[in-house]
């Protein structure tokens, strides 16, 4: 939804399908929706990567995070997959350092059990009403790490101001 909005700010030609994905470009940027299974989403990230000869800290990878309470957006460099299986796949085909917009869904009622429908579920009312500002403030976050750099991103977005 956030590649979504950014293709939609950007005025981006139509999607394409390659590599295992969904691929536009507007500007300078190249935006990929991996199409395959999560697990496997490292494919098509690296193989855009090696066609286009993109380096892994020239990539930002949008992508939902349970240790965030919903509606929290960070910004980070690096770092581990957390148990989400498609950072995980992303790691294994790319390596870590590649740059991360994490917007937060919050943690499921229930415990681990509930963890799949929780991410692959719907929103409830209350969240469908909060989410387009979930989309507008990750695709503003990933908006200035392109404009002014990660370091400059972070302090801007991860504060709780």
């Amino acid at each position: 939804m956030v590649v979504d909005e950014l293709a939609r700010r950007w005025n981006a030609a139509g999607w394409r399908e390659k590599f295992g994905g969904e691929i536009a470009q507007a500007k300078d940027v190249l935006m990929l929706k991996p199409q395959e299974y999560m697990n496997v989403s490292g494919q098509a990230v690296q193989r855009t990567q090696a066609f286009y000869k993109i380096e892994p800290n020239q990539t930002i990878v949008v992508h939902d995070e349970i240790d965030l309470p919903f509606g929290k957006i960070r910004v980070k460099v690096g770092g581990g997959h957390g148990g989400h299986n498609g950072l995980r796949s992303i790691i294994q085909m790319t390596g870590d350092a590649f740059l991360r917009v994490r917007c937060g869904l919050g943690k499921p009622v229930g415990g681990k059990e509930k963890v799949t429908g929780h991410v692959l579920g719907g929103f409830s009312k209350a969240e469908q009403s909060e989410l387009p500002f979930l989309i507008g403030g990750a695709a503003d976050a990933a908006q200035m790490v392109l404009d002014k750099g990660p370091t400059a991103a972070m302090n801007k977005v991860n504060t709780d101001k």
